[in-house]
């Protein structure tokens, strides 16, 4: 059966990193018997320059047709930042509903880590970060602004709808993953007495009535932030909300190695999601085809995996593993020993063999 997939480049090194997570997209797609039809979008930094258009008026009826979207990075330097971002990708979040952005933290053989005595048998997590609530609502404004007396507040919004969906996809993951079974929750109770103290006690209600072989443990943000450097073999997945969500994950992907080697979903379990590499457009790297591709590949198994294509997905990772084991010298960008072009074609090339 054809999948259809939209694709947006978007900005700086997006385009070719997305390129080569097609490559190898059509590769696996040989291999394993399915076809996969594209449709590219220009939304980013460039158009709007060009335009004034940040996003369509349609833009996210006209997504809800495919069957995914395969991002490659929005940001462009002549754009302030927050236009592009809110325009587009909160945009995109909140009106496709993804309300899920799914972040493995993995560690994979010949990947150097900061963290000292770790390996990939310590770092294999993962975090469930609530993706549609908290501080990213946009809630909040000014007073008096300009003024001596300016004023500003923000202000985190969760509903009880939100919290129980995230809860639910964090728990059934836990028990799809199979492997430590236990779901650890990251707040702020201390402090944050409102917001965390609804996260807390829907988070122990589900687990005592639904979900009673899971394992619960709770983690202030503080904390887990210490123990994702000091003991990142203790998790196995996290669930949070946005705000923390952000933030820890970007720890976390340095201790896996990197922007270069991360990526995630922004997923809408009964509707259209969106996958992505972490790492940002890179612009100073642009059109010098030595910007590592790998999160681009890893987001494209990803993307396999949530479409049900589980052996081209592994094939994929196995790939990347391949790569890292035994090929590439560093995940950072013109040190990688090939070129963006060189790495998808030999990736290509263990998914065929």
């Amino acid at each position: 059966m054809e999948k259809k997939i939209a694709v947006i480049p978007g900005d700086g090194t997006g385009p070719e990193v997305v390129a080569e997570g097609i490559k190898v997209l059509n590769a696996a797609a040989g291999k394993f018997g399915f076809k996969l039809n594209y449709t590219y979008f220009n939304y980013g930094g460039e158009n709007y320059l060009k335009t004034g258009i940040i996003l369509p008026d349609n833009a996210t009826e006209e997504l809800k047709k495919f069957d995914a979207i395969f991002l490659g990075a929005i940001g462009h330097p002549d754009v302030k930042p927050g236009i592009l971002e809110k325009g587009i990708l909160l945009r995109l979040r909140f009106e496709l509903d993804q309300y899920i952005n799914l972040r493995p933290i993995k560690l994979y053989p010949g990947v150097e880590t900061p963290l000292k005595d770790k390996g990939p048998e310590h770092i294999d997590y993962v975090v469930v970060r609530e993706n549609t609530g908290d501080l990213y609502t946009g809630a909040g404004g000014f007073t008096l602004k300009g003024t001596p007396n300016e004023t500003a507040i923000q202000t985190s919004i969760y509903t009880r709808f939100q919290v129980d969906r995230c809860l639910r996809y964090a728990f059934e993951y836990t028990r799809k993953r199979n492997k430590k079974k236990t779901l650890a929750l990251c707040g702020k109770t201390n402090v944050l007495t409102f917001v965390y103290d609804l996260w807390e006690r829907a988070f122990h209600e589900m687990g005592e009535k639904e979900y009673p072989d899971i394992k619960r443990e709770y983690y202030n943000v503080d904390a887990t932030c210490m123990w994702m450097v000091k003991n990142p073999e203790w998790f196995d997945v996290i669930v949070t909300g946005n705000m923390f969500g952000d933030i820890i994950t970007d720890l976390g992907a340095i201790t896996q190695g990197g922007m270069g080697i991360a990526a995630g979903g922004n997923i809408n379990p009964n509707g259209v999601s969106m996958f992505e590499p972490i790492g940002g457009s890179a612009p100073k790297y642009t059109g010098k085809n030595i910007i590592n591709p790998l999160a681009s590949i890893a987001a494209a198994a990803m993307m396999l995996e949530h479409l049900g294509e589980n052996k081209a997905a592994e094939a994929i990772e196995n790939a990347v593993i391949y790569m890292t084991s035994n090929k590439m010298k560093s995940q950072n960008a013109g040190k990688m020993g090939y070129s963006t072009t060189e790495i998808g074609d030999m990736v290509v090339e263990r998914i065929v063999k």
